[in-house]
């Protein structure tokens, strides 16, 4: 597996040795005893996820203040921008993030640690998404961050179109008011 660095040192892009030929390919998509030698993490995944989007829904910026989940991340249809936004107070780089593109294609995964608030919006047409997760799902330690906050100046890649949103990520609240970690 090559192990490639972001803007944020916890935050890695992942990309499997894919064995191929005509007759398709082949590919571990995780591996708990490489995915410790190559990233020095040793997790635990707990969850598996799967959501389908249409091109433009957005969906974030989450995270779970009580018992805050890493996450594993990777589009097995279609494409999604994904984005980490780092949520800890105590941090040097609070409210910096990073994105990028995740595709059946190009099959690569996205590391989003504890502490780091997650989104994607689709890009293609459809998009299958798969989320590993190191804690499970609590709804009422979810919270989340609106998509649009002008302190965050994420560069969405939305072509001016508005992006189909749920209600609480409509309603979210802006990094400056939202509860984060320490």
């Amino acid at each position: 597996m090559n192990v490639i660095s972001t803007a944020l040192p916890e935050v890695l892009v992942l990309e499997p040795k894919v064995f191929g030929d005509s007759r398709g390919f082949f590919f571990e998509s995780y591996n708990r005893k490489t995915f410790a030698a190559d990233t020095g993490l040793d997790v635990e995944f707990v969850q598996d996820n799967h959501s389908r989007s249409a091109r433009g829904v957005l969906r974030g910026i989450h995270y779970q203040l009580v018992r805050p989940q890493g996450k594993l991340v990777r589009a097995v249809a279609g494409a999604v921008w994904d984005l980490a936004v780092d949520l800890r107070r105590s941090s040097p780089r609070f409210g910096r993030w990073v994105g990028v593109e995740l595709s059946a294609e190009n099959q690569r995964q996205l590391w989003v640690p504890p502490g780091f608030g997650h989104a994607f919006v689709v890009l293609s047409e459809t998009a299958d998404f798969l989320y590993k997760t190191t804690d499970y799902w609590y709804p009422e330690h979810e919270r989340s961050v609106v998509w649009n906050d002008p302190d965050l100046a994420i560069d969405w890649p939305l072509d001016g179109a508005a992006p189909q949103l749920a209600a609480k990520d409509a309603q979210a609240p802006r990094l400056a008011e939202a509860e984060v970690y320490d």
